[in-house]
């Protein structure tokens, strides 16, 4: 009998950017990609870092490169990207978040916050989508983004707009870019224990709430996040564009 065969999550030969990927959640995605095969670039201000990171990769013979980038200069990233061989994924997991009630948010803090969050998302999607046409070749890019991009939350109102507008900017890349074999998807996780939730997570009623919210009880790791990468990045995904993955224990259930 011929049976249908599943399709491989090897990445073996596939080269990935990854953005943010010193600490937390980008730490976990280039891991993930790397561990599956991918020759991984990874993305932060900080050389010293990278640098730090790139050497624990190789000696775990993981294939690995540093990109010393602050993404939110535009200019600076193009270049980058137009430079370099294309990038056959993206996941862009770089973010800012600065929680305050909307009517204490500074002008500071909103533009902090979509600068980062929306417009160098917008940019080094659209800058690795540019070259991997301009080639001929397929990708898959992913965003990280939020269960906020799909809920409000307790001062979350520019963190939450950011992320709603990178969902409406996914879904139009991937409609854009779909002739071109590019997906473009968004991963949406929950609270996750990261150096970013620390504070958070310190504060007994947000604590409360969060796990309140949580239908499965428990506040997200960074390794429930790595598996979802891997499947987006590979050819398990291969239909899949335009849309979001939520790794919220729940929380959007209801």
């Amino acid at each position: 009998m011929n049976f249908p065969r599943t399709p491989s999550f090897d990445l073996t030969g596939k080269r990935a950017l990854v953005t943010g990927a010193t600490s937390g959640i980008g730490e976990g995605c280039s891991v993930a990609l790397a561990d599956a095969g991918a020759h991984v670039t990874m993305v932060a201000r900080t050389a010293t870092k990278l640098d730090t990171q790139v050497t624990a990769f190789k000696s775990h013979g993981w294939e690995t490169t540093a990109l010393p980038l602050d993404i939110s200069d535009i200019a600076a990233t193009q270049a980058a990207i137009s430079d370099a061989e294309p990038f056959d994924i993206l996941v862009n997991a770089a973010g800012l978040a600065r929680h305050t009630p909307a009517i204490k948010t500074t002008e500071g803090d909103f533009d902090a916050a979509s600068d980062l969050n929306f417009k160098a998302a917008f940019f080094i999607t659209r800058a690795v989508a540019q070259r991997l046409i301009n080639c001929g070749k397929s990708g898959s890019l992913i965003n990280i983004s939020s269960q906020m991009g799909h809920v409000g939350g307790i001062d979350r109102a520019v963190y939450s707009a950011t992320k709603h507008a990178l969902e409406g900017m996914t879904k139009s890349m991937a409609i854009e870019w779909g002739p071109h074999q590019i997906r473009v998807n968004t991963i949406c996780p929950t609270f996750i224990r990261t150096p970013l939730t620390i504070q958070t997570f310190a504060r007994p009623e947000r604590r409360a709430w969060i796990e309140d919210k949580i239908k499965l009880g428990r506040i997200g790791e960074v390794s429930d996040i790595m598996g979802a990468i891997v499947f987006f990045a590979s050819d398990a995904a291969a239909l899949i564009t335009g849309t979001s993955l939520l790794i919220d224990g729940g929380w959007t259930a209801d």
